[in-house]
């Protein structure tokens, strides 16, 4: 197929099919006409991205799992370096929900001495 039918295929546009071809995440193949063509491993590849960056991973922390899917798995996410992106983001995600507690837990605090209720803690923890 053609970029404009795998862009429309992928919900994409061809301008970004472009640029994870310029970063080399997508195969930059050829016909002899000289048009860019693609196959059906290349739509399962950018739905593999997509899914992954509409979880929140960025654009290079894709590239393992499709990888992983260019090297014949059935999935991209059943390699170790695939394993080890899953495990970062997890250990990121834990550490942005704890900050993200700390915020709501001030605020928290912050509209009950406004409201003029007295606060069920204090900002240092219990027992201080």
């Amino acid at each position: 197929m053609r970029i404009g039918e795998l862009a429309a295929r992928a919900g994409t546009t061809t301008r970004t099919l472009r640029y994870y071809e310029s970063r080399g995440l997508l195969p930059a193949r050829r016909g002899e006409n000289g048009y860019r063509t693609y196959d059906e491993s290349d739509l399962r590849l950018l739905r593999q991205i997509r899914t992954l960056q509409d979880s929140g991973f960025d654009l290079e922390e894709t590239r393992p799992f499709v990888d992983c899917l260019r090297a014949g798995h059935a999935e991209g996410d059943t390699c170790p370096a695939s394993l080890d992106v899953y495990r970062r983001k997890l250990a990121e995600l834990d550490e942005l929900i704890g900050e993200l507690q700390a915020v709501r837990a001030k605020i928290g605090l912050r509209l009950a001495l406004a409201d003029g209720e007295p606060p069920l803690c204090e900002l240092g923890g219990e027992g201080e």
